[in-house]
C-alpha cells in the first residue's frame, strides 16, 4: 500500500511539474493566437479605412456630378431662353415702331400699346431687362456702335442716340444696343 501511496505521491508531483509546461504552452498558443488576431484586426481595420476613403470619394465625385449637371441644365435653360426671345426682339421692334406711328383710331392705337405692355410685361417675368444706353458711357460690352457724331455738349466716348435697343438677362446680353457714339 505504501506503494501505491508512493506511487500516487509521485504522479501527483509529476502532474504538479507537467502542468506549468502545460501553461507555457497554453500561454505560447495564446500569444500566437492573439498575435494572429491583432494581425487579422489590423488588416480588417485597414480594409475598413480603404473603403470609408473610396466611399468618401464616390460621395463627393457624385456631389460634383450633381452640381455639374445642375449647372449645365440650368445653361442650356439659359441659352433656350435667350434664343426664344431674341426672336421675338424685332417683333417687339416692329410693335414699337408702329406706336410711333400716327394713327386716327384710337382704340386701334389702345389695342397696340396692350399687346406692347404685354410683351413688356413676360419679358420682365422672364428677367429680360432692356440695356440703358443714352447718354451713358460707351461700352463695347453692351453697345454695338454703327456711326460717331461730334457733339460738344457731350463728353467723350457718350452714347448719343440709341438706333436699336438692346437687352439683356443678368448679365448676359441677348442683343447688344445699337448706337451713335459721340466725340470717340
Amino acid at each position: 500500500m505504501e506503494k501505491k501511496k508512493d506511487e500516487s505521491i509521485e504522479k501527483e508531483i509529476q502532474e504538479k511539474q507537467d502542468l506549468p509546461e502545460e501553461e507555457e504552452i497554453d500561454s505560447e498558443k495564446e500569444k500566437e493566437e492573439a498575435s494572429k488576431e491583432d494581425a487579422l484586426l489590423s488588416e480588417l481595420q485597414q480594409k475598413i479605412d480603404e473603403l470609408n476613403d473610396l466611399l468618401l470619394r464616390q460621395r463627393a465625385e457624385f456631389d460634383n456630378f450633381r452640381k455639374r449637371t445642375q449647372k449645365e441644365k440650368e445653361e442650356i435653360g439659359l441659352t433656350a431662353k435667350i434664343k426664344c426671345i431674341s426672336d421675338w426682339l424685332p417683333t417687339l421692334d416692329n410693335f414699337e415702331r408702329a406706336m410711333q406711328a400716327e394713327c386716327a383710331d384710337e382704340e386701334f392705337k389702345k389695342g397696340m400699346e396692350m399687346i406692347f405692355r404685354n410683351f413688356q410685361e413676360a419679358f420682365a417675368k422672364m428677367g429680360v431687362a432692356e440695356i440703358e444706353a443714352e447718354g451713358k458711357p460707351f461700352d463695347p460690352a453692351l453697345h454695338y456702335a454703327v456711326s460717331t457724331v461730334e457733339n460738344e455738349e457731350m463728353g467723350p466716348n457718350t452714347v448719343a442716340a440709341v438706333l436699336q435697343k438692346g437687352y439683356q438677362i443678368g448679365d448676359k446680353v441677348i442683343r447688344h444696343a445699337m448706337v451713335s457714339v459721340a466725340n470717340p
